[in-house]
């Protein structure tokens, strides 16, 4: 499944909105989840979702390229979900 969004700002400025300038996930707004990140936004970062009345689920940040994208892996049972982010 591929989404996409148009906006009208730079690549630089995308990015370092949803990586809260590479410091974490600050920006990210999706209630009622709520975002943690354990570190900078890099690879090898590790992360929370917490949403209400539910356990918290981890991920990871797989692969960063600064400015261009990330990937962000959560561990399921049998399964590993990816979501690959493109600037």
């Amino acid at each position: 499944m591929t989404h996409s969004v148009d906006a009208s700002v730079s690549q630089v400025f995308a990015w370092n909105y949803w990586t809260d300038g590479g410091k974490g996930v600050g920006n990210w707004d999706d209630p009622p989840a709520e975002f943690e990140l354990d570190g900078p936004f890099v690879a090898g970062g590790r992360g929370m979702t917490h949403i209400p009345g539910r356990p918290p689920i981890a991920w990871v940040i797989s692969e960063c390229r600064a400015q261009e994208a990330a990937t962000i892996e959560m561990q399921l049972d049998n399964a590993t979900l990816s979501f690959e982010w493109r600037f």
